[in-house]
């Protein structure tokens, strides 16, 4: 198992917000040249750094994948600017277009379909997109739309992405169990959407610390173990590491190759230090 889990965690790619560009020194110096670093767009008012930041990934030699969310677009003009910025500065060649979580959208599109669909993206040079899923469902989305929504929008830009021959595949929220995942993409597969994988993971965090993530992002069934924990106090500031979890779906990878579990994305929540020491440990 040991093998299976450093060559699984091989495959990473880790996660930073614009905010947290002092670190990507140390992502530098630790991950394998190369290995893909998405940055989060959590504010609008951030753009400018995410482009900053996308620029820095580059220079260190990694591979910047941008998030672009839907309701954070005011219009057409507003993607070519964005795109042709982080096409000139970071050398982009790989975005992650979703729809975002804003309640209201700032300008026309509030779907990621309708950002793929402006044809932009390849103009720009990026060949290669993700999209998001969620194992363990989107509750302001089925609440309004209903849960066939999700698969609905998956085969959509599945059908755009190879119309256009561009690379695609899902990110998905994070989550703490294995079995959710294998569930949720055996029943996509049942659907067509063949697209690979990449599982969010929770980096080594305090109890107190994930139980906070889970409740902003509306994890589902997967924390009751972690919310259980937070439960007694005294359990608050263990820290939980994810190592049932990666080798579940490292098992998964390698023995069930049809769900299409392609690789671990990773999310600093117990900081990034504590996340290379444990990556390190389990590579070794």
């Amino acid at each position: 198992m040991p093998a299976l889990v450093a060559a699984f965690l091989a495959r990473l790619s880790i996660e930073i917000t614009p905010k947290q560009v002092e670190r990507i020194g140390l992502l530098r110096d630790r991950l394998p040249q190369g290995t893909c670093v998405y940055v989060a767009l959590i504010d609008p008012a951030d753009i400018a750094l995410q482009i900053d930041a996308v620029a820095a990934i580059r220079a260190a030699g990694l591979e910047p994948v941008p998030h672009i969310p839907a309701r954070f677009v005011r219009d057409r003009d507003d993607l070519d600017s964005r795109l042709a910025a982080l096409a000139e500065r970071g050398q982009v060649r790989q975005a992650l277009v979703l729809g975002g979580g804003a309640p209201q959208p700032l300008g026309i599109y509030d779907a990621a379909i309708q950002l793929l669909e402006t044809g932009l993206f390849q103009a720009h040079g990026i060949r290669r997109i993700g999209m998001a899923g969620h194992p363990e469902g989107n509750p302001d989305i089925i609440k309004a739309k209903g849960e066939a929504t999700l698969i609905e929008a998956l085969q959509a830009k599945q059908s755009y992405l190879a119309a256009h021959n561009i690379d695609g595949y899902i990110a998905t929220q994070f989550l703490f169990e294995a079995g959710p995942v294998a569930y949720w993409a055996k029943g996509l597969r049942d659907a067509g959407i063949t697209l690979p994988v990449h599982v969010g993971v929770p980096g080594p965090a305090t109890i107190k610390t994930l139980v906070k993530y889970a409740a902003m992002c509306g994890v589902g069934n997967s924390a009751r173990f972690i919310r259980k924990q937070a439960l007694n106090v005294t359990k608050l500031l263990t820290v939980s590491s994810p190592d049932t979890f990666v080798e579940n779906l490292a098992k998964l990878h390698f023995e069930k190759p049809e769900l299409g579990i392609a690789a671990p994305h990773l999310y600093p929540f117990g900081g990034f230090d504590k996340l290379l020491d444990w990556v390190s440990s389990r590579s070794a």
